[in-house]
């Protein structure tokens, strides 16, 4: 196969990811923000790179991270939540500026559902995305850097929350009370299914697409972290009585319908 892959940010998702693509016979490059961590990508077989994307810089061996690879994977998510006010948009025009003097022509960036909002009904990669949280308006414009450079072949998956080893989001919810939105329905992905999507796109040159990442299974929130909370036996999530709004259902359309993809780990 002879492929290099590079992977912009081995954390939960990009490690397994990077392990995913050695797996399958191509060479990896891995990057991390930790110092710690290159020993263990080294460990893996993946070349380890000490990486950090700032507002005005980029530290780190960006250029030979980037060199002589055949499909970059940017898994960098923004850090918005803790109320950091960082400029991911602007993070990611210097890693563009990078790219452009590398000889790199595909580009996988991962992106997030956050982008279409507070939309409500059914959602496809049609549907004009309306974020509705900074979060969502940093990736949508960032979506974009890429997609419009015409020199390189870019395809944008955007997510739904993650759930896998370690992770899922009713640990969070337990014996929380008066939450809203219970009847809203959920848009979820399995860790596996994340990496035998980018895997796909990869191996099907899926480029110059947008692709929404969401199990095709949407049980209303409510019903859905009850039941998860009893099956790990701890304390249910409370929810509030509402049903003014009915929320938004995330198709995975160009993936199920025009690719023919088929998800395999359930949730």
């Amino acid at each position: 196969m002879n492929k290099t892959i590079a992977v912009l940010g081995c954390g939960w998702l990009g490690l397994p990811l990077a392990q995913s693509f050695l797996k399958n016979g191509y060479q990896v490059n891995g990057s991390t923000t930790t110092k710690d961590k290159l020993k263990k990508l080294e460990q893996l077989g993946i070349a380890p790179f000490q990486i950090g994307l700032k507002e005005d810089k980029i530290e780190g061996d960006i250029d030979s991270f980037l060199k002589n690879i055949d499909v970059l994977i940017i898994n960098v998510p923004p850090r918005l939540r803790s109320g950091s006010g960082e400029n991911y948009v602007m993070k990611m025009k210097l890693l563009h500026s990078a790219i452009q003097e590398s000889s790199i022509k595909k580009v996988i960036f991962v992106s997030s559902t956050s982008v279409y909002g507070d939309i409500e009904g059914h959602v496809t990669e049609k549907t004009n995305p309306q974020p509705s949280t900074e979060s969502g308006k940093q990736l949508l414009v960032s979506e974009d850097i890429f997609r419009n450079d015409n020199n390189i072949q870019s395809t944008v998956i955007r997510f739904g929350g993650l759930i896998g080893p370690e992770r899922h989001p009713v640990t969070m919810l337990s014996g929380r009370t008066n939450l809203k939105n219970g009847h809203h329905p959920i848009n979820l992905i399995h860790l596996d299914d994340c990496i035998k999507i980018i895997s796909e796109i990869v191996d099907e040159s899926w480029y110059n697409e947008t692709f929404n990442g969401v199990y095709p299974s949407h049980p209303k929130k409510e019903d859905y972290y009850i039941s998860e909370a009893i099956k790990r036996k701890i304390q249910p999530p409370d929810y509030e009585i509402n049903t003014s709004e009915k929320g938004k259902t995330v198709q995975s359309y160009n993936l199920t319908n025009v690719k023919g993809f088929r998800f395999t780990t359930t949730l």
